[in-house]
């Protein structure tokens, strides 16, 4: 490893968590602990024009000094891992609290999905898709101004969003709520599985938990530092580079799936919530998920592969929440 491959490494991973930084709303001149760190590695190298020298003494091994510099970063990485790890939602009744890494900016995420909701909309819109079924747009409305009300209980701040509901005709079995509150079903999904009203509102339930807890946004910030640190890895030397793609993976499932599954669980379980104190049934919600069942007809990955649990899986969790949330909606039905 020479030189010059060390002077860019440092001053790449400078700029790097530069970025960073700057995602997290940090200024990087008044942040001193990173910029004494950085300054004290550019000065074990020294860069002009013209020219590049080590300001090393001839017995020490450069392999030692990249080894600090790694040492370094990860101490950054861990520091950096602690501060940003916060619960982006209140417990409710259900009780969750998990603490999440969100490094990437709210404010970008949901003005992307604004973005890319609207093109959505047009695209809709242009074919002819879009909310022409006005019973079944209604439906959904109404089962929405039912549910939304009860967001606050997670997020205070979710009462203000933008909130928008539409439905597309198309067969797909989907829906989804964007950052900041962007609701979308596809018909498919409710003339395929028959769904009564308490069954919508557990889907919708289900998505909206999801915005609630930014689950995007983790997903996003832990691709950041994981792409990072491979990166690091390969450019340093401590991880070969045709290795790279295998460890990769097995982060993915070891790592990415299992949390993406938690995120399911955790959005399900939301879900349960905000559908009881709107006055749904959660039992019905256990019903969705046999019908998801049957509609799947087995021909999905085992779950260590998924992102989302097993239907079995899912079913059980959200029993083991019933006696949490039935008095929520016994109260709501009075």
């Amino acid at each position: 490893m020479n030189v010059f491959r060390g002077l860019k490494l440092v001053s790449n991973l400078e700029a790097q968590l530069k970025i960073i930084l700057n995602i997290k709303n940090t200024n990087y001149k008044t942040n001193f602990k990173v910029k004494n760190i950085f300054s004290n590695l550019k000065n074990i190298f020294s860069l002009n024009k013209f020219q590049l020298k080590a300001n090393l003494n001839s017995n020490i091994n450069i392999n030692f000094i990249f080894n600090l510099i790694y040492n370094l970063v990860c101490s950054i990485l861990v520091i950096f891992f602690v501060g940003a790890c916060a619960s982006s939602t209140e417990r409710g009744d259900v009780g969750l609290d998990r603490k999440q890494f969100l490094v990437v900016s709210s404010a970008e995420i949901e003005s992307k999905s604004a973005e890319a909701y609207e093109e959505v909309k047009a695209e809709a819109k242009k074919n002819n898709t879009l909310d022409t079924n006005q019973a079944q747009y209604q439906r959904v409305l109404n089962i929405s101004k039912r549910l939304l009300p009860h967001v606050s209980i997670f997020r205070a701040d979710a009462a203000n969003w933008n909130w928008e509901t539409h439905v597309i005709k198309s067969e797909e079995l989907n829906a989804y709520c964007m950052p900041g509150g962007k609701i979308m079903f596809y018909s498919g999904i409710i003339d395929t599985l028959k769904m009564t009203d308490a069954e919508i509102a557990a889907v919708m339930g289900h998505e909206v938990a999801h915005a609630l807890r930014e689950h995007g946004r983790e997903r996003m910030s832990e691709e950041m530092i994981k792409m990072g640190l491979l990166q690091f890895g390969v450019q340093t030397g401590m991880v070969k580079e045709q290795y790279a793609g295998a460890l990769l993976a097995l982060s993915t499932v070891f790592v990415s799936l299992p949390h993406g599954r938690n995120q399911e669980s955790e959005a399900d379980v939301i879900g349960l919530e905000i559908m009881a104190r709107a006055g749904y049934n959660p039992q019905e919600a256990v019903t969705l998920w046999k019908k998801m069942l049957s509609a799947g007809g087995g021909n999905k990955p085992p779950e260590f592969m998924s992102t989302h649990p097993s239907e079995e899986n899912r079913i059980k969790n959200i029993e083991s929440y019933l006696s949490k949330v039935m008095p929520l909606y016994l109260k709501a039905k009075q």
